[in-house]
């Protein structure tokens, strides 16, 4: 089914897709509609057109944006924060503790997607603009913030993904904004009836242990929604942590395997895309659907962060 973005979550929270990599329904930026007008995530600087183009859709300028909050600093989902703000002179940017000066100096966070992403890095990533430390928002593990007369946001810190992570609670919807740490999901298999849920373990600062807490954290919340990085909403929040907390150890027995032979990223990440094709054809998903390339890019870039985190271990 056709989708139409600016996307209506329900009746305060919108999704713009931010087509990271090229890519729809890759890297998704939400805007809240609040008093004060507040947006999570921005996506790299390629997609700060698309958020813009969305906004305007929605009928909001860019003066009126009061907070844009980076779930965490990684490119893909902050990358852009910076040339965006240049725009949003009433903004500030929310940021994890541990994140924050890198977004005021992003040489380490541009040398770390360089050693990704190689020779792609620049049409991908492409101007980091550092933000100035006075318009810089800190928040940690039960810091609050109030962006409406009945909405006060809550700040989670959820590492496992990275440790400049958090999640944030949004009362209203009984919902979390969840970033990348209890994983992605697929919003390509949706209208297959199928919800796919993987982990995320890219490098650097991938835990297992702290990744399956944040799952089991999110779980006892009994929330009523989580807004996923990669990619929407799902309203099915127990189902979905289930999927990815099994998944998680399937990823980790793996890597483990593969170190154990010798083998490099590329031997992992094959044998975790097969098993989850075999899922998927299980579910009579075609052999040509769009979602295969997806996945086998997010598996690339998992597969090096399991094994540096097994690297690290030793």
């Amino acid at each position: 089914m056709f989708k139409r973005y600016p996307l209506r979550l329900n009746e305060r929270i919108h999704l713009i897709d931010g087509y990271d990599l090229g890519i729809p329904e890759r890297t998704g930026t939400y805007v809240i509609k609040e008093q004060q007008v507040t947006i999570v995530e921005t996506g790299p600087s390629p997609s700060v057109p698309h958020v813009k183009k969305g906004l305007e859709k929605m009928g909001i300028s860019l003066d009126e944006i009061k907070y844009i909050i980076v779930t965490h600093v990684h490119l893909d989902h902050a990358g852009g924060a910076g040339l965006l703000l240049q725009d949003c002179p009433n903004a500030q940017v929310v940021v994890h503790e541990k994140g924050a000066r890198h977004l005021s100096d992003p040489k380490r966070l541009i040398a770390g997607a360089k050693a990704v992403y190689t020779d792609r890095f620049a049409d991908l990533f492409e101007p980091i603009v550092p933000i100035p430390e006075d318009r810089l928002l800190v928040m940690g593990e039960a810091d609050h913030l109030k962006i409406g007369p009945a909405c006060t946001l809550e700040f989670l810190d959820t590492p496992g993904h990275a440790n400049h992570h958090f999640s944030i609670y949004d009362p209203v919807s009984h919902g979390v904004f969840a970033g990348d740490t209890v994983g992605i999901r697929y919003e390509q298999l949706v209208d297959e009836g199928i919800d796919l849920f993987l982990p995320s373990t890219s490098p650097n600062q991938f835990d297992p242990k702290a990744m399956q807490r944040a799952i089991e954290r999110l779980r006892a919340m009994e929330l009523g929604a989580i807004y996923y990085g990669h990619f929407g909403m799902t309203t099915r929040p127990t189902a979905a942590l289930t999927q990815v907390g099994e998944w998680l150890p399937i990823f980790v027995e793996q890597a483990k395997a593969v170190a154990a032979e010798g083998k490099g990223p590329d031997v992992l990440a094959q044998r975790l895309y097969d098993l989850v094709v075999e899922k998927l054809q299980a579910k009579s998903v075609r052999d040509d659907h769009e979602v295969y390339a997806l996945i086998e890019l997010d598996l690339q870039v998992s597969a090096m962060g399991l094994l540096e985190y097994l690297g690290k271990q030793e």
